[in-house]
């Protein structure tokens, strides 16, 4: 993989001053601010963030807030967002920044990177954008707007390419690193696109791009997945009684969506006899059952195939929790998976 050109740092730098977006995280240059906002946005786009991240912030303002709050509470302010595991090490490096470093967040990419759920881009996003240390935060966006400027077809997926890069643009690094981190991002997010839809003609650094001058920006980046997929097939129960309760019941402490709660399920497809003893077997009296939808849910490496049925009963168990529609939204974080379902 060839260096990447030194030139290319002035002139998108000032187009990122000129036309950054208007985002409530670049208001100021308080790293929590910037720490919510990053950790919200791995797999997660902007437009849908942003709803979650105003509501995350109001309900816990600073370091100290988020420390303290219920891991229930917290499931719930990230309800939606999913990959729950994001938000219970956001708790976990609180209390570590409360416990080791004074309630005052670091300020180094080497402190920074010792905390819980934060790897080598978050922490030099944070150390650049917030503290100006010249260190590189390389996410897709960068990889692909890289992988254009050099018109270099290394498949972007596999850690070595990352770490090239990584090398390149530390090599490179601008005085004002911040501005010049958030100007890749900006540009891939918003001109250098994917799937072959690039907006050369608005790019700032296009006398640079060897893909475009060689007509090479609908193949690149390369991008070979090497992940096989697993699918699962799940019956889904949405149990009620007859004032409207919904049966729910808490996941393991560990594992896919650890913590959080869930409508009843089982693995596998059933025919309706089968689902009646099933629900007999749990203690409950069924007074009618019926298919409710079908849907699916994409995880990393794994595909539910759901099956609901909806199925009223006439009293409720200890099996399960009861809970009111105001509950529902109030209280519980139920996972989209099922909400999909509801």
């Amino acid at each position: 993989m060839q260096e990447i050109p030194q030139r290319i740092a002035e002139p998108l730098i000032k187009w990122f001053i000129e036309h950054k977006r208007e985002l409530p995280w670049r208001q100021d240059k308080d790293p929590y601010h910037v720490w919510i906002s990053e950790i919200m946005l791995q797999q997660t786009r902007i437009e849908a963030a942003l709803s979650s991240y105003r509501r995350f912030t109001e309900e816990l303002p600073d370091i100290e807030s988020l420390a303290k709050i219920d891991d229930d509470s917290l499931m719930k302010l990230w309800e939606g967002l999913g990959y729950y595991s994001r938000a219970r090490n956001l708790k976990k490096a609180a209390q570590m920044i409360m416990r080791d470093f004074g309630g005052r967040f670091p300020s180094t990419y080497r402190e920074i990177i010792t905390l819980p759920g934060i790897g080598e881009y978050t922490a030099g996003a944070i150390a650049s954008i917030c503290f100006d240390e010249p260190v590189p935060a390389v996410d897709g966006n960068v990889l692909r707007v890289v992988a254009r400027v050099n018109a270099d077809d290394s498949n972007v997926l596999l850690p070595q390419t990352k770490k090239r890069v990584t090398a390149m643009l530390r090599a490179i690094m601008p005085r004002q690193s911040g501005a010049f981190n958030e100007g890749l991002m900006e540009l891939g997010e918003t001109v250098c696109l994917p799937n072959g839809a690039p907006k050369c003609g608005e790019c700032p650094i296009q006398r640079s791009c060897k893909a475009y001058r060689d007509g090479m920006t609908e193949k690149l980046p390369v991008r070979i997945k090497q992940l096989k997929r697993t699918r699962v097939e799940k019956t889904v129960f949405l149990i009620r009684t007859a004032d409207g309760r919904l049966a729910l019941e808490k996941r393991p402490e560990k594992g896919l969506l650890a913590g959080l709660y869930q409508l009843p399920y089982i693995d596998g497809y059933y025919s309706t006899e089968e689902l009646c003893g099933i629900l007999t077997e749990w203690g409950l009296c069924v007074s009618n059952l019926y298919h409710h939808k079908d849907a699916k849910h994409v995880f990393t490496h794994i595909d539910w195939l759901m099956k609901s049925y909806s199925v009223a009963v006439e009293q409720p168990t200890d099996r399960f929790i009861w809970v009111t529609g105001d509950e529902l939204q109030s209280i519980y974080p139920l996972p989209t998976a099922y909400r999909k379902l509801l």
